[in-house]
């Protein structure tokens, strides 16, 4: 039963790294590839990235904002799911290896 679950682990780690990748590939064709991830938050929605800060500084430690959120909304917009999906895939990976080594034990 836990094999099981580790190859249904590795194939929806896998299937997200797919998906974040190919968004990511889609958002930096597509998006100038420069972007900030603040400037394509407010193509969404206007004032997306002040509603950001002030639930991030009403709910979370100030720090939160100043060293996590800020930076990620600096960088370019393909950059964090493209990160992401790195990730997810490189989890997907070692799920992978690591169901396969348990299943190549030899008798001694």
């Amino acid at each position: 039963m836990h094999e099981f679950r580790a190859v249904i682990a590795t194939r929806i780690l896998a299937v997200l790294a797919a998906i974040l990748l190919v968004g990511a590939f889609t958002l930096a064709t597509l998006l100038p590839p420069d972007l900030p991830l603040s400037a394509g938050l407010a193509m969404l929605q206007d004032g997306l990235p002040a509603r950001i800060q002030a639930w991030t500084n009403a709910q979370l430690p100030g720090w939160v904002w100043l060293h996590l959120a800020l930076p990620l909304l600096t960088r370019p917009v393909w950059l964090v799911p493209a990160s992401v999906g790195v990730v997810a895939a490189g989890a997907a990976a070692t799920l992978a290896s690591s169901a396969t080594a348990s299943r190549s034990r030899r008798r001694s």
